[in-house]
């Protein structure tokens, strides 16, 4: 029996729990306060004490305690998914509210880990598609504008995605993004499809600006979270820099 009553058993659920909600979070692009805040509230709610939790953009260390032993847990993968946010914030909630013992809790958050949440990649590329035309034409652009952004928009989310899944280096996936834009971006407008090459590029490059990562690391240094949130902004620059990179190769071609 540990201290508040857990028994040894109770206690690695806890960890457990606490961990993979951490990581769910931290692998869909939540900000590092908000893990960390998550995985104290769990442990709280399971009356353990003393919590030691720290995460970073690739790691989370979880412990209970100053002399026990750390958990540590690896994040490899990042993405953006805000509906497993919202759902790890939904069980922690009821977690805190006494509504889930920690084994029931651990099964749910095991299938809310393994089920696929997010839309698939068609869905993707349609909705950058969407949102490319919409852009260019906010931006300033013209009617003209907005179906060589469209096109564009998706040719290039389409391109990354694929590279993405061959490449595990994501800068090499955005580069390859900005370049099929920029090719396409200035066709267009070369056999006279489109008004303003600048509005056609700028909308279509949209839906691959980090404007998340960003949010999430200004966030981050504002709490204190100086580690976190230098990384997150590097991250976010170099995203900005590969999508800038193919692009200007393209001028840099013509």
């Amino acid at each position: 029996m540990l201290a508040g009553g857990v028994d040894v058993k109770e206690h690695i659920t806890i960890v457990k729990v606490c961990l993979l909600a951490g990581k769910i979070m931290l692998k869909s692009g939540a900000e590092t306060s908000r893990v960390e805040d998550t995985m104290n509230r769990i442990a709280a709610a399971y009356d353990l004490e003393n919590v030691q939790s720290y995460a970073t953009p690739t790691a989370i260390n979880f412990s209970i305690g100053v002399a026990t032993e750390t958990n540590f847990l690896r994040i490899n993968n990042r993405s953006t998914d805000l509906h497993k946010i919202a759902v790890v914030n939904h069980i922690s909630r009821q977690i805190t509210a006494g509504e889930l013992d920690a084994r029931e809790a651990l099964r749910t958050i095991k299938h809310i880990d393994d089920k696929k949440l997010h839309f698939p990649g068609w869905v993707q590329i349609i909705a950058a598609a969407f949102v490319s035309g919409s852009f260019a034409y906010m931006f300033g652009g013209t009617w003209p504008d907005v179906l060589p952004a469209f096109i564009a928009g998706a040719a290039g989310f389409a391109g990354m995605i694929a590279c993405d899944r061959l490449v595990d280096i994501r800068f090499v996936s955005e580069f390859l993004g900005g370049f099929i834009i920029g090719i396409l971006a200035v066709a267009f407008l070369h056999y006279g499809f489109g008004a303003s090459l600048d509005r056609v590029i700028i909308g279509a490059v949209m839906p691959m600006v980090p404007g998340v990562p960003i949010t999430n690391a200004v966030r981050d240094l504002m709490a204190g979270h100086l580690v976190a949130g230098l990384s997150k902004g590097v991250e976010a620059g170099l995203t900005a820099f590969a999508i800038g990179a193919g692009i200007a190769l393209v001028f840099g071609l013509v």
